[in-house]
């Protein structure tokens, strides 16, 4: 059984006991959330699509922790102008346990 979930502007194919890294959101770290923006549901070969959302469907899951990711460098360069730039950026991140999908 797996399910296709919508968060934070990105499409997850998951199924249960899965831990995934999603857009950051408030919740307590052991807390249990919903993630009601299921948009395909498989069930044993029977596949449910939804337009776009899939009827009474939610995705059970636990916050696992709330962190930062690792930080990545953007770097800009114009050559023979003598301009150089350098950022980094860290993107929070929420990552949960997937425990069960309700049909």
């Amino acid at each position: 059984m797996y399910a296709v979930i919508r968060s934070g502007g990105k499409q997850y194919r998951v199924t249960p006991g899965q831990t995934i890294r999603l857009e950051k959101f408030s919740g307590e770290v052991g807390s249990k959330v919903e993630l009601g923006d299921v948009l395909l549901v498989d069930n044993d070969g029977e596949i449910k699509v939804g337009s776009p959302l899939v009827a009474n469907a939610k995705v059970e899951a636990t916050v696992i922790e709330q962190d930062r990711a690792r930080k990545i460098l953007v770097f800009k360069k114009k050559r023979k102008k003598q301009y150089r730039r350098t950022n980094g950026h860290r993107q929070d991140f929420t990552a949960v346990r997937i425990e069960k999908i309700l049909l």
